[in-house]
């Protein structure tokens, strides 16, 4: 489970923060304020930039906190520069690199509750939460970050999101 969990969510969130950079570089370059993108959204109904990083990191360190039996650091949402996100996905990364192999022994089976604000608490077994649930939330939050800043005008490529692949001997 561990090698399941934390390559993968230390890439999505280190192409985020990939995607977050170019983004800030491109607003400078165009004479933007940068927290124009940061408020950009979808949709009305949905969350801006800033949320979706947020809820991507947490996911993130909360998945692997809850596979691995830890306690997850407890992060603010009140980041409003890309500094303050790129810190806070850094910090998100230090700690799923820090929960220990041994820590995920038995993850896979291991019951796993996650309490919603409208669905009431979700249920799972912990191959299930990883593949079902943390990976798939993660990867929709970022890709909605990129999609963000892909509309507006941010050059950004399927290499962005995905980063180096293809690199195995």
């Amino acid at each position: 489970m561990h090698a399941s969990t934390v390559p993968a969510l230390v890439r999505a969130l280190t192409q985020l923060r990939h995607v977050l950079a170019k983004g800030e570089t491109h607003a400078r370059a165009q004479g933007w304020d940068p927290a124009v993108l940061l408020a950009l959204r979808l949709a009305p109904d949905m969350f801006p930039l800033t949320r979706q990083v947020q809820i991507a990191t947490d996911i993130a360190k909360n998945g692997v906190a809850r596979l691995s039996g830890t306690e997850a650091p407890k992060f603010d949402d009140d980041e409003s520069t890309f500094d303050q996100l790129a810190d806070r996905i850094d910090r998100a990364i230090a700690f799923i690199q820090s929960v220990p192999v041994s820590a995920f022994e038995g993850a896979e089976t291991r019951a796993i509750t996650v309490p919603t604000r409208l669905r009431g608490d979700l249920h799972f077994a912990g191959f299930e939460y990883l593949f079902a649930f943390v990976l798939p939330n993660v990867h929709f939050h970022s890709s909605i970050a990129y999609g963000l800043l892909r509309h507006a005008g941010v050059p950004l490529g399927k290499a962005d999101y995905l980063g180096p692949v293809g690199t195995a001997g």
